[in-house]
């Protein structure tokens, strides 16, 4: 329930604070005096879209706050432990901002909140209906979707259109795999090719191959070089070698062991160089004395230096990163050879028809079982409305081919009507005329607005322009209505008549006041002042004894 709403700098209202009552609330005021602005805050405070142009002249950004009362409101606590939020309080208090940028800010018991969990809360404390719901009528799919809410056949008819899109995805799917099958068949062949090509450099570390074959193609010269070096080293002639002057240096030094420190240190270094160089000759005399490499190795190493050039310049890659590629293109192979083709997914395709026909059938017999009484409920409804002789039922009529079956199920459902004794019941928007049309369009949306659970805080229910192609007695038997409405439920209404506005629990004015800066001000009305609004509304500028007496009359009459 809604508790306050306080504007500020919000179009043409200043500042004000309003605190809403129990019941039906009913929003009245000369036209153009701002009526629609509470409706718009509320729709803000719901998480709906800003504008900037609601900031009032002058003013860096505008704020809302709303505040409601949500104690023993089971789904209001469940949304609350779903987003991770605390609800320590029974009240919660939303604030929008709107600045001249464009851009607005949002805060749950004053903590940021986004938009879309804003507007999720939104939907369980605010149920706002267009002044346009009339048109909507004119639209199959509302019908259709009026008679799920009521019928409480909301949840299958969801899983029917989802069954249905899925079929239609894999259909896409399989038409998609259809037309690319012989590209896929001839890529396939190509990353199946390629692989083979390849397949000697999977095995080997391309890089060290490289090192292999540099190596044993000078294999001759580098054994030269080690018998060079060898000699250098150590050898039997009569050439100074470097083992010779070592020991010899190694002799010098020990001679002078127990004179100096530093020789001691310089021997040991000696020693240990001497021991290194051993090492080295050893592995210079193995190299140097091994046999000739098999030349099919060399061959074999040809052959793969060979294959990785081509295949670089192939690829326009470094041989190396072959390997990479390679990784890549299996994973392509496998990918092609596990989709399905076109044919196997006619399997598939089958069972996803099948699903949908399965719960489009069951859909059907729940709309149809529940459409009868339905129908009763409106005419109930109407009849009061100065539509005494009005009769409604719904019509389902199959479609006459699988074809045309779409999400809403395999029937087209209409809902018809007719005002006027004798006339046959035709579709709504071949013989309504606008008033009748709003009158349906009200009592629709005042039957899906109670035939919600019984047990559950039910939100706000919110009507623009509540009185759209009314007047006289049937403003009243509306009146009526609404304020028989607002017994369970907190309701905010805008209105033109006086009818209406007298059953109101709650009477709000919106006056224009023209000063420095033209200004919208909220008057909650009381006795008298009450009575000169309802006399007003009924009897236009001049307001006389006889409007008055015929407005106290109206509020004398409610029940």
């Amino acid at each position: 329930m809604l508790v306050s709403l306080t504007l500020h700098q919000f179009a043409l209202i200043a500042q004000h604070e309003l605190s809403m009552a129990e019941g039906f609330n009913v929003i009245t005021g000369e036209t153009g005096a701002g009526k629609s602005l509470l409706l718009d805050a509320l729709s803000l405070c719901a998480g709906e879209r800003a504008d900037s142009a609601m900031i009032r002249h002058g003013a860096a950004h505008a704020d809302i706050y709303a505040q409601f009362d949500v104690a023993n409101n089971a789904l209001v606590a469940e949304w609350f432990a779903e987003h991770d939020r605390a609800l320590d309080e029974p009240d919660v208090l939303i604030r929008r901002q709107l600045s001249q940028t464009g851009r607005s800010k949002a805060w749950l018991n004053g903590t940021p909140v986004s938009l879309a969990e804003l507007k999720s809360l939104g939907t369980l404390l605010v149920n706002i209906h267009s002044q346009h719901a009339q048109q909507a009528l004119l639209k199959p799919q509302f019908v259709v979707q009026w008679l799920d809410a009521m019928a409480q056949t909301t949840t299958l008819a969801a899983q029917t259109a989802s069954s249905y899109q899925h079929y239609q995805q894999l259909k896409r799917r399989a038409d998609e795999i259809a037309s690319r099958e012989a590209l896929r068949h001839d890529r396939i062949q190509l990353l199946q090719s390629q692989l083979a090509d390849i397949e000697p450099l999977l095995s080997v570390d391309y890089t060290d191959i490289e090192a292999e074959h540099e190596e044993l193609s000078n294999i001759e010269a580098l054994m030269m070089e080690a018998s060079h070096g060898l000699h250098l080293l150590d050898n039997d002639t009569d050439e100074p070698d470097v083992m010779t002057l070592l020991g010899q240096a190694i002799k010098l030094c020990d001679n002078q062991l127990g004179v100096s420190q530093t020789f001691e240190q310089a021997s040991e270094q000696l020693h240990l160089a001497q021991q290194q160089i051993t090492e080295v000759t050893g592995l210079l005399s193995d190299y140097a004395e091994q046999q000739l490499p098999d030349p099919e190795r060399l061959q074999t190493l040809d052959n793969l230096i060979s294959l990785g050039h081509r295949l670089s310049r192939k690829h326009a890659l470094p041989a190396v990163d072959l390997i990479e590629e390679a990784n890549h293109w299996q994973a392509q192979l496998e990918q092609l050879e596990n989709e399905p083709s076109s044919d196997a997914m006619a399997a598939q395709i089958e069972q996803a028809w099948q699903q949908y026909l399965l719960l489009a059938t069951k859909l059907q017999k729940a709309r149809e079982k529940a459409a009868p009484h339905i129908s009763k409920q409106l005419v109930q409804q109407l009849q009061p409305l100065a539509l005494p002789n009005a009769r409604c039922e719904f019509v389902f009529t199959k479609k006459p081919d699988p074809s045309q079956y779409n999400a809403q199920g395999c029937h087209d459902i209409d809902l018809l009507f007719s005002a006027n004794v004798g006339m046959p019941m035709q579709p709504l928007h071949k013989i309504a005329s606008g008033g009748e049309l709003s009158r349906m369009a009200l009592v629709m949306q005042v039957l899906q607005a109670t035939n919600a659970d019984n047990d559950a805080v039910k939100p706000m229910l919110v009507f623009d322009e509540v009185d759209v192609g009314i007047s006289g007695g049937t403003a009243q038997v509306v009146g009526e209505l609404l304020r028989k409405l607002g017994q369970t439920q907190q309701l905010l209404a805008i209105t033109h008549q006086a009818q209406v506005a007298a059953q109101a629990h709650q009477h709000i004015l919106v006056q224009k006041h023209h000063d420095e800066q033209t200004e919208s001000k909220l008057v909650i009305l009381t006795d008298s002042a009450q009575v000169d609004e309802l006399a007003r509304m009924s009897g236009g500028v001049t307001i006389t004894e006889v409007t008055r007496d015929h407005a106290r009359s109206l509020l004398t009459d409610i029940k």
